[in-house]
């Protein structure tokens, strides 16, 4: 493996920590996530996962881990499934990003592969479709002031800003030498009008997730149950559901395919509007 991490200066910041004596050893690079660097190891007798950003960083790439290290820390003792932090390091001169240190989650990654028996069984492939739902739930159910996160994004004008911010995000890729522009997205300008023109006129402030999806989270071997979230871009919001289990699956509808015994649309959206009491009734926005 091509080592993604100097280890002798991963040591060496350990040391300063306290967190164990001696080298690292059993270091292996771990699948999931879409993105961000993992890396399992061990340390005096002690396992660990570090967490950072790619090689090539994005611009804001040692932000969103410092972010991400102070969600988690503040996500101890919730009822929300995430992986313990152990220690967080935001001098981005120790490894070349910021990174921080993080227990080792005992889970999968369903979209690796489902082990038995959620494999041949559609009723527990279904359970864990709604453990999906419980695990946003729940986080969207934290009140983020008793967490100590009121600095943690801008509430102000969130709504306001939003279309503008993601028509900034989509024409930024034109930077990419791959990127061929947007002819194959019909209908952009059309809905950026739609949203802002529908925009609702109050909301609470809470928290979501900034990309939460199948290969981002990590479900127990032993139940039909949600072992992590991974934690990525949180951001504080609007709390807004959403159709984004049965748009993952639409490519695959009407197969015997194992995913497709998880909870749909429907069930979504009658799971998370009971914890989450500040989701009103929006059959527009769960279709757009």
């Amino acid at each position: 493996m091509s080592d993604p991490v100097d280890l002798a200066a991963l040591a060496a910041w350990m040391d300063t920590q306290g967190l164990g004596k001696g080298p690292i050893e059993n270091a292996v690079r771990l699948a999931g996530g879409t993105q961000n660097i993992l890396l399992k190891f061990m340390r005096d007798g002690r396992a660990y996962v570090l967490r950072r950003p790619p090689p090539v960083l994005r611009a804001n790439s040692n932000e969103t881990m410092r972010r991400e290290a102070r969600m988690l820390a503040a996500l101890k003792g919730t009822n929300v499934p995430h992986p313990g932090l152990i220690a967080a390091c935001p001098d981005e001169t120790v490894l070349g990003a910021a990174f921080y240190l993080m227990e080792p989650i005992d889970g999968y990654n369903a979209t690796t592969g489902l082990p038995e028996p959620f494999a041949s069984s559609p009723e527990l492939r279904h359970q864990m479709g709604l453990s999906l739902v419980d695990g946003i739930a729940a986080l969207g159910a934290q009140d983020y002031l008793a967490l100590g996160l009121e600095s943690f994004g801008k509430v102000d004008n969130y709504l306001e800003r939003q279309v503008g911010r993601w028509k900034a995000q989509l024409e930024s890729y034109a930077e990419i030498p791959e990127w061929d522009g947007r002819k194959d997205i019909p209908g952009i300008n059309r809905v950026g009008d739609w949203l802002d023109a529908n925009r609702p006129r109050s909301f609470q402030p809470g928290i979501i997730h900034g990309d939460y999806h199948l290969a981002n989270v990590m479900f127990r071997f032993d139940a039909p149950r949600l072992a992590a979230i991974e934690m990525v871009g949180e951001d504080l919001a609007w709390q807004l559901d959403a159709k984004a289990v049965e748009q993952m699956f639409a490519s695959v509808a009407g197969t015997d395919l194992p995913i497709m015994a998880f909870v749909g649309n429907h069930g979504c959206i009658q799971i998370h509007a009971g914890p989450i009491t500040n989701v009103k009734p929006m059959g527009p926005w769960l279709n757009v």
